[in-house]
């Protein structure tokens, strides 16, 4: 039966631009309301105090204001922004509150405080027009410091980079909340002690902070003090490009939650006996790309994007598809390899845009079947076998269960973009698979959902949320010995967040963590790869082995998750597949209402799988074959299903993967060297359009057509051959 396959699949992804993000209702918005409706409140309060004029209200108003700023800039940064899109900014705010603690005083005084007072609101005014002045400086700042390529991993030292200015001054909500305060608090000081010194001493103090904050802002565009020009980066980035010589590089764009995508190829690729290179698009992502080795450069532009044309690199693999792709795949000196992210039977697997690479890579012979089935435009000459380099790091099946409890690794795919019900399991089965697997008294679960469950369909998160209760509950029940806290593990955990994260300053930008993350130390790769799989070995046994676990974070892995499961239970997705190598038996949720003889037609990764309805009635009889290998009569088939979807165990998947990309890095340096060798007469010319000759009216004679009335080829049907 051929796949599942539709065309509208790829037109419904691409109109979905951004992922909502889902917030569980309730206390977060009520919190939210309650503190915007505090601070309106408190400045309606101010000016009736003001008017009246109330000394103790006004004081109090003032407080409450100020304080309910510092909540909103401390704990609910989302209210300052629903503020400002109502025109009532920071700025805004500070300087109704101010000018009502003017209005409050002039109507507690005489008239002659009129004139008294005039030279404080002067100095509140100018204030104020610092403010502005720092806020346009620190633009100024920003933009050069905001450089046209963005690095890891290179000595940028050529770049004459700094540390970041103050965070303070690059925060106008912060700034004008600290700057101010002297301010406010000397205007308050003044309608309790009737004495203007005070009003003026802060509004002084304030005066010197802004002035000191614009000295140092300003003294950040000296020639000396500022980094490279675009032009002087630009030409750095090319020489380094012409002394590194990429050869083989990875091309990533997309949000944080996708960041794992570009991160399981990360080893692979520093593996290949070549130079290596990421490419990124998106600043934010520099520092979200998984500790590594290989070089990093972000071209946020098109333009600097284009420079890699007349650079060494030869192939450029891409783990997913974005709307940024297009943009290198216009360069004629590089060829590309969709390699993708994860093989499984969804649509996804055969997404028609691969058909704009120059070559698919594969893991094995069914995903060639799958993309010939889907009919996507994807040439079968153009598919290449690889396997998956990444799953040396799963270990084989060593027998059943040996000790008191059987670990079952649930792991559910997300609801996906098309709707389709059968995507994820966790909305129509989830709870009932966690039931009937909690209801067993040898069962350890270890609950990993994918990091996009609920970002489409709110009914996905939610049962999320019903499952993640459910297994909190069963280890309240639960109860048994628990191992002492583990100095090995905190060591190890430090020892790991050491090698793998830079320290930064709080207030950091982009252009001091280029200066923070030059080129690593020699031999961090290998050191990193010792410090995590001492750390997976210290972390499963700081755990208890009766406690169910809720796997959400970065560590432990997936693959660390494979290595300790007795069974896997999932959808139809990449898990599966990845599983696989590990030859230990898996469970698959038939969500979708088809039969089971048309399930296991319709998706190949089914084949040596025990299918499971959304009742979870087949659990039971599940687990008796886990911990009973006799009873597994399913063992041979996913030995041939291995070999199916990941391809043969020799030659080993690295060396597959390194042998793709010399040959179709041999087929770039070809076409370069077809492309120079032409000489420019060869090279088709521009078409140009006939220049029709003028007749006069005189030498047409009577009942004819004069030529330039006859278009070439009229009469023709278009794309016919006209003769001459």
């Amino acid at each position: 039966m051929p796949l599942p396959t539709s065309r509208r699949w790829f037109g419904a992804a691409a109109r979905r631009r951004r992922l909502p993000l889902l917030r569980p209702p309730g206390r977060p918005a009520l919190a939210t309301v309650l503190t915007a409706s505090l601070l309106a409140g408190a400045y309606v309060v101010q000016a009736v105090a003001a008017l009246a004029p109330n000394v103790p209200l006004l004081l109090a108003a003032t407080a409450v204001s100020l304080g309910v700023e510092g909540v909103l800039y401390r704990w609910q940064r989302g209210v300052p922004a629903l503020f400002a899109k109502a025109h009532a900014d920071i700025t805004v705010r500070h300087v109704l509150r101010d000018l009502l603690l003017v209005v409050g005083l002039l109507r507690l005084g005489e008239q002659h405080r009129e004139t008294q007072y005039a030279p404080l609101l002067a100095g509140l005014l100018l204030c104020y027009a610092l403010h502005c002045a720092i806020q346009a400086v620190s633009v100024l700042v920003r933009r050069t410091r905001t450089l046209p390529v963005v690095t890891r991993n290179i000595d940028a030292s050529a770049l004459r980079l700094s540390p970041a200015p103050p965070a303070l001054l690059r925060r106008p909500g912060h700034r004008l909340l600290v700057f101010g305060l002297p301010a406010t608090a000397g205007l308050t000081a003044t309608a309790v002690t009737d004495d203007p010194r005070c009003a003026a001493a802060g509004i002084g103090l304030s005066l010197v902070l802004a002035l000191a904050g614009l000295a140092t802002l300003l003294l950040r565009l000296l020639p000396g003090r500022r980094p490279a020009g675009e032009q002087e980066v630009l030409a750095w980035f090319d020489a380094w490009l012409a002394e590194y010589r990429p050869t083989v590089g990875l091309y990533f764009s997309g949000g944080v939650a996708s960041v794992y995508q570009a991160g399981m190829w990360l080893e692979p690729l520093a593996r290949l006996d070549a130079r290596p290179l990421v490419v990124l698009r998106e600043r934010f992502m520099v520092s979200r790309i998984p500790a590594t080795d290989i070089p990093i450069v972000c071209l946020p532009k098109v333009p600097t994007l284009m420079r890699l044309e007349h650079s060494t690199l030869q192939v450029l693999i891409h783990p997913s598809n974005s709307g940024k792709t297009s943009q290198v795949l216009r360069i004629p000196t590089i060829r590309h390899a969709f390699v993708n992210h994860g093989e499984s039977d969804k649509l996804s697997s055969c997404n028609p845009y691969a058909k704009a690479y120059d070559e698919v890579w594969v893991a094995g012979p069914a995903a060639r079947e799958r993309y010939a089935l889907a009919d996507v435009g994807v040439e079968d000459k153009d598919v290449v076998e690889i396997g998956r380099p990444q799953l040396d790091a799963v270990r084989p099946y060593a027998g059943p269960p040996a000790g008191a409890y059987t670990t079952v690794l649930y792991a559910p795919t997300w609801e996906g973009w098309d709707g389709n019900p059968g995507n994820t399991s966790v909305i129509a089965a989830g709870e009932n698979l966690v039931r009937a697997l909690l209801a067993d008294p040898g069962v350890r679960l270890l609950y990993k959902p994918h990091p996009l469950t609920g970002s489409v369909d709110p009914r996905a998160g939610a049962a999320d949320r019903r499952i993640r209760e459910l297994i909190r509950s069963a280890n309240r029940a639960r109860s048994g010995p628990r191992p002492a806290p583990s100095k090995e593990l905190a060591a190890l955990t430090a020892e790991l967040d050491r090698l793998t994260s830079s320290e930064f300053r709080e207030g950091a930008d982009q252009a001091e963590r280029m200066l923070v993350q030059c080129a690593p130390e020699p031999g961090r790769a290998e050191a990193v790869a010792r410090a995590a799989r001492a750390w997976e070995g210290a972390h499963w046994a700081s755990l208890p082995e009766w406690e169910h676990q809720v796997v959400v974070d970065a560590r432990p892995s997936l693959y660390a998750c494979f290595n300790v499961a007795d069974l896997l239970i999932s959808d139809v997705s990449s898990v599966i597949s990845d599983f696989l190598a590990s030859g230990k038996p898996y469970a698959v949720t038939n969500t979708g209402g088809m039969p089971e003889e048309e399930f296991r037609a319709a998706f190949p990764t089914v084949a040596a799988a025990t299918v499971l309805t959304p009742d979870a009635s087949g659990v039971p009889a599940l687990l008796e074959t886990v911990r009973h290998p006799e009873k597994d009569e399913l063992a041979a088939k996913r030995s041939v299903l291995k070999a199916r979807l990941l391809g043969p165990a020799e030659p080993a998947s690295q060396e597959r993967f390194a042998a793709a990309v010399r040959a179709l890095g041999a087929a770039a340096l070809e076409h370069r060297r077809r492309a120079s060798g032409r000489r420019p007469a060869e090279l088709p010319g521009q078409r140009r359009e006939p220049v029709p000759h003028t007749v006069s009216p005189a030498s047409v004679a009577p009942g004819s057509v004069a030529p330039e009335a006859v278009s070439p080829g009229a009469g023709v049907p278009s794309g016919a051959p006209t003769r001459a």
